[in-house]
């Protein structure tokens, strides 16, 4: 960018980090405040660019102010306070156009112990992904409360008369009774699996086993599947073009995607829905499309999204399943997309990579 950059030198080796290869924002002022760096994502937070800010003061660049409107510069007085401060924990501050952001300081001081400041580092976050954050963690709260509410109520009430009234019905009414229970018992179970997931992919804690797998006979594993469960053989067809490479995936979770890519064409499409696999340049790819009503192209961004399920909430599911297939298919180290289906309806679309794991 200006030349501005972090100097991080060892014995063996030598590393300079520009300053607009940091992913949050960051202002570097001198000890009153007069601005001497500013980096790019700063500017993409704040609006206000290098060249405006350098060497005017933070106040006039910038203007942080708390939700009581104080001047964040004054109160944070760099001056006050012990002289071993060396940071301001990050809070929530605004800027004069309203721009909500995370905002944390560095007090440098020279020496390190107990000398003068002569520097402040901030750096600068988008509250509004914070704010998205607690968003998500609410309707986690909330979902789970209702998805869980239903299947238990049932188990605890059918349970309940049988214990209470077992002599009282036929066989076959307390057989009905006990595959209700055993039903909502799966119920309960796949939601715990899903929200586990969910966790393991949000923090990154997602495990791969790889192991070579042969995707088309997983996807007619799932087809066979669904058919045993009820549905009619020739509502799914199965497609295999050219020679696949070897794939080196996690079959489990190959399996898992497949089956909640069809159970949504099923769930959510109309007439045939189709599994296409294919060789591509770098891996595999795997095409799972319906011939319903599709998926408008606006709506395409929010279909990975946690809990969103269209206008197909009454269908019932969580929203978590296309989140996860997401996070699984990224963990392979694949992508995966939605796009209108060469017969209507919705596509899927993901690919994998061919190779062999790493065992070192």
């Amino acid at each position: 960018m200006h030349g501005e950059h972090i100097d991080e030198r060892s014995a063996d080796s030598a590393c300079v980090i520009e300053v607009d290869d940091l992913p949050d924002g960051l202002v570097v002022t001198d000890r009153d405040g007069h601005v001497l760096t500013v980096n790019r994502a700063a500017t993409r937070l704040t609006g206000v660019a290098h060249d405006q800010a350098v060497g005017r003061h933070l106040r006039d660049a910038f203007s942080f102010h708390d939700h009581d409107g104080r001047d964040w510069w004054k109160w944070f007085d760099t001056y006050g306070g012990l002289p071993t401060r060396t940071r301001q924990p990050e809070l929530p501050l605004r800027t004069p156009g309203g721009q909500e952001m995370l905002v944390a300081a560095r007090l440098v001081r020279r020496p390190e112990r107990g000398g003068k400041v002569v520097r402040v580092v901030i750096t600068l976050r988008d509250a509004g992904a914070r704010a998205r954050l607690e968003r998500s963690r609410a309707d986690l709260v909330s979902t789970v409360a209702h998805e869980l509410r239903s299947p238990l109520t049932s188990v605890k009430g059918f349970t309940a008369t049988l214990l209470a009234k077992w002599t009282r019905f036929t066989d076959n009414q307390k057989l009905v009774m006990l595959e209700t229970v055993n039903a909502d018992a799966d119920r309960v179970t796949r939601l715990i699996t899903e929200l586990l997931d969910v966790s393991r992919i949000e923090s990154g804690r997602l495990e791969i086993h790889r192991q070579v797998v042969d995707i088309p006979a997983r996807a007619r594993k799932i087809i066979a599947g669904r058919v045993a469960a009820g549905e009619p053989e020739d509502r799914f067809r199965l497609e295999v073009r050219g020679e696949l490479p070897e794939t080196w995936l996690d079959q489990d979770k190959i399996d898992q995607v497949l089956a909640n890519l069809v159970e949504n064409a099923v769930r959510h499409g109309r007439g045939t829905v189709t599994v296409a696999i294919e060789p591509n340049e770098w891996g595999v790819t795997v095409s799972v499309r319906d011939q319903g009503d599709g998926i408008p192209p606006e709506l395409a961004t929010r279909v990975f999204r946690q809990f969103w399920r269209g206008n197909a909430r009454r269908r019932g599911g969580t929203g978590l399943g296309l989140f996860i297939v997401k996070g699984l298919i990224e963990a392979h180290g694949g992508t995966i997309t939605v796009q209108r289906g060469s017969e209507g309806g919705a596509e899927f679309r993901f690919m994998v990579p061919t190779g062999t794991p790493d065992f070192a």
